[in-house]
């Protein structure tokens, strides 16, 4: 059984270094706007901590309302899960439409989807009409790695066609397959048209670049210690000052360091880890993946690759439920690599990262209001480059004008992880670890 450690420990053992590690994405990072960090006491009407996708979406959408926001971070802005993932887009939500309809009723599904639909036009519009370069590029391919799989594939794709309304899905039987991927070990899967991938980090610093033009105050370099109510409001203590505001976003997701029990009782961090090789070159990339699609594959811990603009795989793939990352994280993601594409036994890798996500025990994302004025949000359990910018919008919808939207999401089934406070990290770990066995049986 691997190694247990409270989430606390498991925060205490990633949180030493603020700034951003040193992956392909720092690499290539562009710059972000001005964001000090927080010097004495502020007044603001709005208080986000967190700024991922989420806090960020939803400071934009505040200032071009006028709101007077800050946002701080404990480290960097795309410091968290936003700089680190895969950079798989992915359309819809984390559980599939048949899971919705038993677990919320036919037309909550139905929206939800919907939702997931505008969020991906949220994506779109947000890239284009703040000019974000982050280099997307269209299509996303879900593979199975077990043959009995290919059966439930086939029918995801009648039902997103005829229940859905969404045509831009196929399904790609294994011939098919093995002339799009130079991959071992799948025998079929659905491209979706509308899915694709893009640099994360560069989406998150583009988006705080539109924050700071609209009015938003950026802080980093600012950790929040303490939540508690005032007059008019909360007051959020930081380790560089304090912050009156009439309502609080809590957008921190895996990293929220004790600051609310409900969220952290709901919202888990886990472990996540990618390496990239050198550039291999054009031809040889596309050996691997002929059309330069996003893939992501069907195992409970999944492994997901791409391509790089300079010709790169980058691979994600490995689960670990200790504190602290592998000393050697490209050494530790290269057999899982290799499982795949056996063929780059000769290729180096030249970087590797880990990051940390948050899951929810149902996978849908914990949205609520916790009390007046105190709204909390995160466990997009790896779902949150196309979900979290726009939800953090319409939190900024129902901040400034109400939002049905906003409100559906709040009725999303997301129970505590069993356990308790200090009994919930072992249960995951042990949960995870059969899962994680179960793929490979």
């Amino acid at each position: 059984m691997p190694r247990c450690n409270s989430g606390a420990d498991l925060m205490q053992g990633l949180n030493d270094d603020p700034d951003y590690p040193p992956s392909w994405y720092a690499a290539t990072a562009q710059s972000g706007p001005p964001a000090p960090p927080l010097d004495g006491d502020v007044q603001c009407d709005v208080c986000i901590i967190g700024g991922g996708y989420t806090g960020l979406g939803a400071a934009l959408r505040l200032a071009q309302a006028g709101i007077a926001v800050r946002l701080i971070d404990q480290a960097r802005i795309g410091w968290g899960a936003s700089g680190r993932n895969g950079g798989q887009a992915h359309v819809g939500q984390r559980r599939d439409p048949e899971w919705l309809e038993r677990a919320v009723g036919p037309d909550d599904a139905r929206h939800l989807w919907r939702i997931a639909i505008d969020a991906r036009d949220h994506l779109d519009r947000l890239i284009a009409d703040h000019g974000i370069a982050c280099d997307f590029t269209p299509g996303l391919f879900h593979v199975d790695h077990k043959r009995r799989y290919c059966a439930h594939s086939r029918a995801a794709v009648e039902r997103l066609r005829t229940h859905y309304d969404y045509p831009h899905v196929d399904y790609v039987d294994g011939e098919q397959l093995a002339e799009m991927l130079g991959a071992r070990g799948y025998h079929g899967g659905i491209l979706d048209r509308r899915g694709g991938h893009l640099h994360p980090l560069n989406l998150a610093l583009g988006m705080a670049r539109a924050a700071y033009a609209a009015g938003a105050r950026l802080h980093e370099r600012t950790r929040a210690t303490g939540l508690a109510r005032a007059t008019g409001g909360w007051r959020v203590t930081t380790d560089r000052g304090t912050i009156s505001a009439a309502r609080v976003i809590l957008a921190g997701n895996g990293y929220l360091h004790g600051l609310s029990r409900p969220v952290e009782a709901r919202v888990m961090p886990i472990n996540n880890y990618i390496a990239v090789t050198e550039p291999l070159g054009e031809a040889r990339a596309r050996s691997l993946i002929r059309d330069n699609v996003a893939v992501s594959d069907s195992r409970f811990v999944v492994y997901y690759f791409r391509l790089t603009p300079d010709h790169r795989l980058l691979f994600g793939g490995g689960e670990n439920y200790r504190w602290r990352f592998p000393a050697d994280i490209p050494g530790f993601v290269r057999p899982h690599m290799l499982r795949v594409f056996p063929q780059l036994a000769d290729a180096r890798l030249e970087y590797g990262w880990g990051g940390t996500l948050a899951i929810t025990p149902t996978r849908m994302p914990f949205v609520r209001d916790l009390e007046p004025g105190l709204t909390a949000i995160g466990g997009y359990s790896g779902l949150g480059v196309v979900l979290a910018p726009y939800f953090g919008k319409l939190i900024g919808d129902a901040i400034v004008a109400g939002s049905d939207d906003f409100n559906r999401l709040t009725r999303l089934p997301v129970p505590p992880f069993p356990g308790g406070r200090w009994l919930r990290w072992p249960t995951l770990v042990a949960a995870m670890s059969m899962f994680a066995l179960r793929d490979r049986l």
